[in-house]
């Protein structure tokens, strides 16, 4: 009685905002399938051009009762993805997770880093790649992503907000409970995830997943340390981005407790 279905929610992004946080804590929930890997359908062309079916077959099976969401974070920047995925179904359900956009900008960096490292590749300060010749380098592909603004205005070009719940992602990692039941209503479903589903877990200092008699934490390369960023560095970051957070709470009718 199952069949694999085309997504009714796709979690858009963002990159290192906390998405797989999301897709596993949204797995405890009965009526939510989650496909296992990025698919990137609406973001790279090669994948694109095979076609809905092709699409379909990376899902889940599922039974009628239930929800299939994916989530791949390249598409909250991709310029084709909100007109791609609105083609598909316009009344679809985004979920976007966001996070305060300099602590953002970091992890990015944090996550090249150590993959530059795991490849023997070299590698360079945070501050050698953020300053060039005195001034912030706003070419720099992790600023460029933490651009709320910028990219939401390409998304509401196709959706309208009430199809776009965003999760605040410093608040999920805090305290889940209450983030994951404002997604089980907008999504219109049974309030079936509680408290007790999570642990706080000292030694990684976020929480972790309790559900079917067992106990599982996000992959080792979730919640690294990030590197001590220079103060005058960070100054620039959060002056930098505070007229694109004001532009953006402007659009979507809410605030964040960002810098």
């Amino acid at each position: 009685g199952t069949s694999r279905q085309i997504p009714q929610t796709i979690i858009i992004g963002v990159r290192k905002g906390g998405t797989r946080a999301l897709l596993e804590m949204l797995d405890i929930h009965p009526n939510i399938v989650v496909a296992a890997t990025e698919v990137h359908f609406f973001d790279w062309d090669e994948n694109y051009v095979k076609g809905i079916d092709w699409y379909r077959s990376l899902m889940p099976f599922s039974y009628g009762n239930q929800i299939t969401i994916e989530k791949t974070p390249g598409y909250f920047t991709s310029p084709q993805a909100p007109e791609r995925i609105h083609d598909m179904n316009s009344s679809i359900k985004l979920l976007l997770i966001l996070r305060d956009p300099t602590e953002r900008v970091i992890s990015d960096y944090t996550q090249v880093y150590y993959n530059r490292v795991e490849s023997h590749k070299p590698v360079q300060l945070f501050e050698d790649i953020v300053i060039k010749n005195g001034a912030l380098n706003t070419k720099y592909k992790a600023i460029q992503r933490s651009l709320y603004d910028v990219h939401m205005e390409n998304w509401l070009k196709h959706f309208s907000l009430d199809q776009i719940h965003i999760v605040d992602g410093n608040t999920l990692i805090k305290d889940p409970l209450p983030e994951l039941q404002k997604v089980e209503r907008f999504l219109n479903l049974p309030s079936r995830i509680m408290s007790s589903n999570f642990y706080f877990n000292q030694t990684k200092g976020f929480y972790c997943i309790r559900s079917d008699g067992r106990e599982r934490c996000l992959h080792e390369s979730k919640g690294r340390p990030h590197p001590l960023v220079n103060n005058t560095v960070l100054e620039q970051l959060y002056s930098y981005f505070r007229e694109h957070n004001a532009k953006f709470y402007r659009m979507v009718n809410h605030s964040f407790d960002w810098h």
